[in-house]
């Protein structure tokens, strides 16, 4: 399930992909340069050609980037368009894409980039300066509503982009913004010549639909859409014109061909990939499929690659909006003791031993052993402690008034409130249900209420609900892309969402943490501001984390160069690396 919103620079909107949780390098000014970083395959192994196959569980309804916000566009943008840099989401480090170096003036807010000569787009038109001034001119077009807009907005203003000549432009940030130019990892480059008329003509959001003739299209990618069947499948092929090259100068991508089928239900993905249907799935594996997998690795059928801790551990939250039925009716729900008692009770060890198999860490706040050194250990830290979970109660008046075991408040109305969460989800399914044991045995009622995802997003944004344990998909890892979740007025503020005014003095000074880390270029700095707003998120307890998996990558033996990450798609992000050994499809 993916929410959809993001933040970027200091502003939100609901229009965006949330970026959920927190690491990343922050570029050293100024000049930077070099190759592509990303690990190359030996030239021994790596062999030109083949078709891979990998699955995807939701389907596009739109292949304009900068119009459609879910995964599956990020997907479509990795195999068929190009950003003018790349941050690594394994190392961290800015790579060179289509700006093969840049240089930084001494206040660190204006860059000058040296864009990649004779590149052309798949159509074989030549890329230059106009589509990057171009595509900077789409993005904030108030006709447009990009879903990407304010991810590319510090303090709400737009970076300013000029042309030099064609093969250099110049970037200004309008304020001081801690991650600097990282923020180009996420805006395609797109073509002039094939959008500048719908843009002039206020058309932009109804070019490259689903069905848009996939010849229509073009792009600067190591692939090409050359076809879309509704509800079954994406084809991508070779971009003929790609401009990258490996170690030993042969034209990259190596393979032929991606199919990308649609398989909603990762039963059904898993079922594809043992029966050699597929050669990847849309992400990491299950705890309860692992032990199957792991069998399928000993017999030589798949393999196993471990991408690390999780970054985005699901989310359980209250409803602490003020007027909501929730609060009106269960006005303990806003006691940091009453939910702090909840954090003692739940015993987060056996949802790591039960729910994933022991194929998880215990975590205590957003911040995952995944985001290096932006998590800090045993923050936030309640251990699991069930005397201390009564005594909390007890000290707010919630007490066994009637002997039979469950609590009861002043007004003698039963402590009993519901969770939310998305049906068909086994982690979240299987963690609300201990969760319910758990708070039984301190006397508090859960009722477990599973919805498709639609409904509990529903739910959420009319504020109709007690609690909901859900999770969000991470795409960054640095702070300062995450403040639609940290500050009070975001738009996945999970609690009390779009505050006007920040409602408690500690969101307040969250607020001002989280805008001066953004603002902040100093590494060092930024850290220790992100340390504190840690800290007050765990002193007022107003959502909880119990646990982030350690990701799984499943894949045929067939194939090659692949270094899963965490962010999805954990294995397509360097899909002009990918190769296939053995006997073609």
């Amino acid at each position: 399930m993916k929410f959809l919103g993001s933040s970027k620079g200091i502003s939100m909107t609901l229009s965006k992909v949330f970026r959920l949780v927190l690491a990343g390098a922050l570029v050293a000014l100024g000049a930077i340069s070099g190759g592509c970083g990303t690990p190359q395959p030996e030239s021994a192994a790596a062999q030109a050609g083949g078709r891979l196959v990998a699955s995807f569980r939701t389907e596009p309804t739109h292949f304009n980037r900068l119009v459609e916000g879910r995964p599956v566009a990020r997907l479509n943008a990795l195999l068929s368009h190009a950003t003018l840099l790349r941050l690594n989401p394994n190392t961290g480090d800015l790579e060179p894409r289509l700006a093969t170096e840049w240089t930084s003036a001494p206040d660190g807010l204006t860059w000058t980039f040296t864009l990649r000569s004779n590149v052309r787009f798949s159509d074989g038109v030549p890329f230059t300066a106009a589509d990057v001034l171009f595509t900077f001119r789409a993005l904030y077009d108030d006709r447009v509503g990009s879903v990407l807009a304010a991810d590319m907005r510090v303090n709400d203003e737009p970076l300013l982009v000029r042309a030099v000549d064609d093969h250099h432009i110049v970037l200004t940030f309008p304020a001081p913004f801690g991650p600097g130019i990282s923020i180009l990892d996420s805006l395609p480059i797109l073509p002039q010549h094939k959008l500048q008329q719908a843009l002039d003509e206020g058309t932009f959001r109804a070019a490259w639909t689903p069905g848009t003739p996939p010849s229509d299209m073009a792009g600067l990618g190591p692939f090409m859409l050359a076809e879309y069947l509704p509800a079954q499948y994406m084809r991508f092929v070779r971009n003929p014109h790609f401009w990258l090259v490996d170690d030993t100068g042969q034209q990259l991508p190596y393979l032929d061909e991606i199919e990308v089928p649609i398989v909603p239900e990762q039963n059904a993905e898993l079922l594809r990939l043992q029966a050699g249907n597929s050669d990847l799935t849309n992400g990491g594996a299950r705890a309860e499929d692992l032990a199957m997998l792991r069998d399928a690795e000993t017999a030589g059928r798949l393999r196993l690659i471990d991408a690390g801790p999780a970054i985005d551990a699901s989310t359980f939250w209250f409803n602490l909006k003020p007027g909501t039925k929730a609060l009106a009716n269960k006005p303990w729900l806003g006691q940091e003791a009453f939910r702090r008692a909840v954090s003692h009770a739940v015993n987060r060890q056996a949802i790591v031993d039960t729910v994933y198999l022991g194929a998880a860490t215990v975590v205590y706040g957003p911040v995952t052993p995944g985001h290096g050194d932006w998590y800090v250990p045993e923050m936030g830290a309640t251990p699991f402690d069930l005397s201390r979970a009564r005594t909390l109660l007890t000290s707010i008046g919630l007490l066994d008034r009637d002997s039979d075991g469950l609590l009861e408040d002043e007004s003698n109305q039963p402590v009993r409130f519901s969770i939310l969460t998305q049906r068909g989800n086994t982690e979240r399914e299987r963690t609300s249900a201990v969760v319910q044991e758990q708070l039984r045995q301190v006397g508090i009622a859960v009722d477990v209420v599973a919805l498709d995802q639609t409904a509990v997003q529903e739910r959420f944004f009319s504020g109709d609900y007690d609690a909901i344990y859900y999770g969000v998909a991470a795409s960054s890892k640095d702070p300062a892309d995450n403040l639609a979740f940290w500050l009070s007025s975001g738009p996945f503020h999970f609690w009390n969402p779009g505050q006007v005014v920040p409602a408690t003095d500690w969101e307040a000074q969250v607020d001002a943490l989280m805008r001066e880390q953004a603002a902040t270029m100093n590494r060092k700095e930024r850290n220790r501001l992100f340390v504190q707003a840690q800290q007050l998120l765990a002193d007022h307890v107003p959502a909880l984390w119990f646990a982030a998996a350690h990701v799984t990558v499943p894949m045929s033996v067939r194939v090659g160069g692949a270094t899963p990450s965490v962010i999805l798609p954990v294995a397509l992000w360097n899909a002009e690396h990918l190769y296939i050994t053995g006997e073609p499809r």
